[in-house]
């Protein structure tokens, strides 16, 4: 990732304008994402730029989960920018970020402001993803999918932010204990 690239990705909202599937709740997603205090909090201790790319596709409902409300975190803060980036148009961001040998999405890629990358996250929040390999395995799909769709929605983003605040704040030494 370089600058040149970076700002060839989409902003969420253009992200959003282009979607062919499930449009309706990336609108909704977009205009209903919130930033937990907390998260703010820690990207405040940044002293330089962090840039987030998000790896997803318009059909991914984890994504519709998660995307905007990193967005949302970059309008909220001027230390963070944002970018979407399709996966199966950039195949080298993918397969250098695999969950095993699967091309899950979302992730989320973090870069200083070198563009050195800092970390990634994805393709779910810990706590999910691990319901989804034990008890949601079981499930059949609609179920399955019912089950996460609450989830996400119960969740409002919280957790999947925390833990790429996390993963940056760690990154860079400046790790503070979240607070929610």
């Amino acid at each position: 990732m370089d600058a040149d690239r970076f700002v060839k990705g989409q902003t969420l909202e253009e992200f959003v304008t282009a979607a062919m599937k499930y449009q309706e709740l990336w609108t909704l997603g977009a205009k209903r994402a919130t930033v937990p205090a907390d998260v703010i909090e820690q990207f405040d201790t940044l002293r330089a730029p962090v840039r987030l790319i998000a790896l997803n596709e318009d059909w991914c409902l984890d994504a519709v989960g998660v995307v905007p409300y990193v967005s949302k975190l970059a309008d909220e803060h001027p230390l963070v920018e944002f970018r979407s980036f399709g996966r199966d148009a950039n195949p080298d961001l993918m397969d250098a970020h695999l969950t095993g040998a699967s091309r899950a999405i979302p992730v989320v890629i973090a870069y200083d402001v070198d563009w050195n990358e800092l970390g990634w996250w994805g393709p779910r929040p810990a706590e999910l993803q691990e319901w989804v390999r034990t008890e949601g395995d079981l499930l059949p799909k609609p179920e399955r999918y019912h089950y996460m769709r609450q989830w996400y929605a119960r969740d409002r983003g919280a957790t999947s932010l925390r833990e790429i605040a996390s993963m940056v704040m760690n990154s860079l030494g400046t790790h503070t204990a979240a607070t929610g």
